[in-house]
């Protein structure tokens, strides 16, 4: 049976067994190797009132999030996006 990816679909290298992320979509436990991180930033103040406080040189501190998909779910939600078959192989 020919294989589809030289990674078997995960980023990891000779680590032995990954350690798991909930996915945030459907939550499924996925290797971390093979999720799909997406980065959200949140802010505490309302966005016109930001808007106005930044053109008055006010520093906003903003809040990162760090979210974890699964692949079905990435591709899903459009966090990723799938590639073409010449692309995907090597």
């Amino acid at each position: 049976m020919p294989k589809k990816r030289k990674s078997g679909g995960r980023s990891g290298g000779k680590r032995g067994r990954a350690s798991t992320k909930t996915c945030a979509g459907c939550g499924a436990k996925i290797p971390t190797d093979k999720a799909k991180k997406y980065t959200v930033y949140s802010s505490a103040v309302d966005f016109r009132l930001g808007r106005e406080l930044r053109q008055e040189g006010t520093y906003i501190p903003r809040q990162q999030k760090i979210v974890y998909y699964c692949v079905s779910c990435a591709v899903h939600k459009g966090r990723t996006n799938i590639r073409a078959k010449k692309e995907r192989r090597g």
